[in-house]
């Protein structure tokens, strides 16, 4: 079967999410047994997101081969059952790279090196390349048309058609359609101007997907047709819904899946979306409510943790409890203190960060979770800051801290591979290459029989991704151990520590990894799940004290 290629572009505003309606797209197409995989173009500089502030940017995403991507593939692999890769994702900053690099190296044999058609074909051969072995290749081009950053990119995929038969391309555009209240109308004007706008670039859209708080209407849809020069059936109401999970179904009712496999003329079964009505049912139907406090640092932008805020909810979906989550600013811990900013949690999260900035509000949540039995997960910089609380307050280690955050500090209980020392400063030697490199991506672990963490996995090797620099300073891990925090995952060269647990709490666990990319709404993540679970626990216990 030839590879059937669907570029969405976005109009009128940003952040209508073309990231949601491409992934859920996806869903429904792969629900008809076609081979799916989707992939994002970013028009921004940076040669990835991986140094941009997730305040600015959401999150980064980690691929399983260990890629500094978009937070939208994570919706790709939450709605998908494809691993998203490496290739899934590229900025104009990668494609400018590559092109100058090769420009260095004397591959243009001396051209004069320009946007079309230098920049234009490294895009259509980089997406080409990523559609290999799939029936479908859903392209998301971030921003939106009329910016100047995407203009390579609108360029390149209006171009495909001339790579690829025109029957094997189809453009869908996603725009506003606005309510306006004073005058009690949906306006369809800014839907002809975005499309007019893409028009000037070469660009004919195929489907327009309708972003509005309502249905809109079939007189409206007619209008947008007439306008636009789509067919009725193509225009798609996408209303506010309150669960995205509900889109693949929504999409589907209007018959998109079917437009698409007759323009590709695709002979494939009905869509079978069962899974995603059970994910439905269990949201609209909880037996209970847990709240789950985030003490992080990048709280002014919710996205900065979507991958954990979603696992959240597949874990609440999965016990059927609504989990109420509280970004809390691990500075004003600091500056407030436990009682003003942790009161009326049942369960406490630290997720992975950069930097010294709110760290000691951490370290104050952790030992407001250990001393009060509530349910602690810390997840990267989360673990780090869980075994210095202890060391500092039950292993008698005053002094305990990371090197990330006091170069020389007395006691570095997490510290760079190369900085690792014992109590007379003897630096331990790991045979290992990674040096004072970031680790990313898809690593085995090795858990403890017995262990708690074991027993949430139900088996003893488990694969889970990474970000992090700094490692656990095994050499002072004895008194640790000796007081209660035990390890109980390990590297596969079983000289990095990997998790750790407190036997002595409820549920106390600290993982170097990031499981919440591997969390689904259809699976769930069991670290998640249980985490969960033992908020419930908690809650009920306190209720019953009260």
């Amino acid at each position: 079967m030839k590879i059937n290629y669907i570029f969405v572009t976005g109009g009128v505003v940003s952040s209508l999410g073309k990231g949601i309606a491409t992934a859920s797209l996806a869903a429904v197409l792969e629900a008809r047994g076609l081979r799916v995989t989707i992939m994002k173009l970013d028009p921004y500089i940076n040669v990835d997101p991986g140094t941009i502030s997730p305040v600015q940017h959401g999150e980064v995403f980690i691929t399983e081969d260990g890629a500094e991507t978009d937070l939208d593939l994570g919706h790709y692999e939450r709605f998908i059952r494809t691993k998203m890769r490496r290739h899934n994702n590229f900025t104009a900053g990668k494609i400018y790279a590559d092109v100058l690099r090769k420009e260095r190296r004397g591959d243009y044999l001396g051209a004069t090196i320009q946007i079309i058609p230098h920049v234009t074909d490294t895009i259509k051969k980089w997406i080409i390349a990523g559609a290999s072995g799939y029936d479908v290749l859903l392209v998301e081009i971030g921003g939106t048309v009329g910016d100047i950053e995407s203009l390579p990119f609108l360029e390149a995929i209006r171009q495909m058609v001339i790579e690829v038969n025109r029957e094997k391309i189809l453009y869908i555009h996603l725009t506003l359609v606005p309510f306006i209240t004073a005058s009690g109308e949906l306006k369809t004007k800014p839907t002809q101007h975005s499309v007019k706008e893409l028009l000037s670039i070469g660009i004919q859209p195929d489907i327009l997907i309708c972003r509005s708080d309502r249905v809109i209407s079939n007189s409206e849809r007619k209008k947008i047709s007439l306008f636009c020069n789509v067919s009725k059936q193509a225009i798609i109401s996408l209303q506010d819904v309150d669960s995205i999970y509900k889109i693949p179904a929504l999409l589907k009712s209007q018959g998109l899946d079917d437009y698409i496999c007759k323009r590709f003329n695709l002979n494939c079964p009905t869509a079978n979306l069962s899974d995603w009505e059970e994910v439905i049912y269990y949201q609209e139907h909880p037996i209970g409510e847990v709240t789950v406090g985030i003490v992080g640092k990048y709280i002014e932008l919710v996205d900065a943790y979507k991958s954990i805020t979603e696992a959240l909810k597949h874990a609440g979906i999965k016990n059927r409890f609504i989990v109420n989550i509280r970004l809390i600013s691990s500075q004003k811990v600091e500056k407030l203190g436990i009682e003003k900013t942790l009161k009326g949690l049942d369960a406490i999260l630290v997720p992975g960060g950069f930097g010294y900035r709110g760290v000691e509000g951490k370290i104050l949540s952790v030992q407001h979770a250990r001393e009060n039995n509530i349910p602690y997960f810390g997840i990267c910089l989360g673990m780090q800051v869980a075994l210095i609380e202890f060391a500092r307050h039950v292993a008698g280690m005053p002094d305990a801290n990371s090197t990330e955050f006091i170069t020389n500090c007395k006691c570095p209980v997490i510290a760079l591979i190369n900085e690792c020392k014992n109590e007379n400063g003897t630096i331990m030697t790991y045979n290992t290459n990674l040096g004072g490199t970031m680790r990313l991506g898809n690593q085995v672990c090795y858990l403890i029989k017995g262990s708690l963490t074991y027993q949430i996995y139900g088996k003893s090797t488990i694969l889970e991704r990474h970000r992090h620099r700094y490692e656990v300073n095994n050499m002072l891990l004895k008194n640790i151990n000796h007081a209660g925090l035990t390890c109980v995952g390990f590297s596969e060269n079983n000289h990095l520590v990997e998790v750790i647990e407190y036997s002595k709490h409820p549920w106390f666990i600290g993982s170097q990894f990031h499981p919440e990319f591997n969390s689904t709404p259809r699976e769930g993540h069991p670290l998640f799940i249980d985490f969960i679970r033992a908020a419930m626990e908690y809650q009920h216990r306190h209720n019953k004290l009260i």
